[in-house]
């Protein structure tokens, strides 16, 4: 699967024209809530919340076209609840964002 950096920069540029300071304001906000979904999932008490977060974080990256991310998401959601593999994995894609 490929990675593209500027998958996000493009879609938000779709979405608000150029705005430079929207971009970055909204990017930032992607990047929190992605990071939330990492520690609901960090913090999964249960199949039911692990899967609720992965599914979120799905759904959140691929609102912004974060192809990766959104596949990891998805096997996360199909897998073990708290896999610590699966989580680093979902952790260096968020870095790479």
């Amino acid at each position: 699967m490929a990675y593209d950096p500027g998958a996000i920069d493009a879609t938000l540029a779709a979405a608000v024209g150029d705005e430079p300071a929207l971009i970055v304001e909204l990017r930032e906000a992607f990047l929190e809530s992605v990071k939330r979904c990492l520690a609901t999932m960090k913090a999964a008490d249960g199949p039911e919340s692990w899967t609720a977060a992965a599914l979120r974080l799905k759904g959140l990256a691929a609102s912004f076209g974060a192809i990766r991310l959104m596949a990891l998401a998805s096997e996360a959601a199909a897998g073990q609840t708290r896999d610590a593999e699966m989580l680093r994995r979902i952790q260096r894609a968020i870095e790479r964002l």
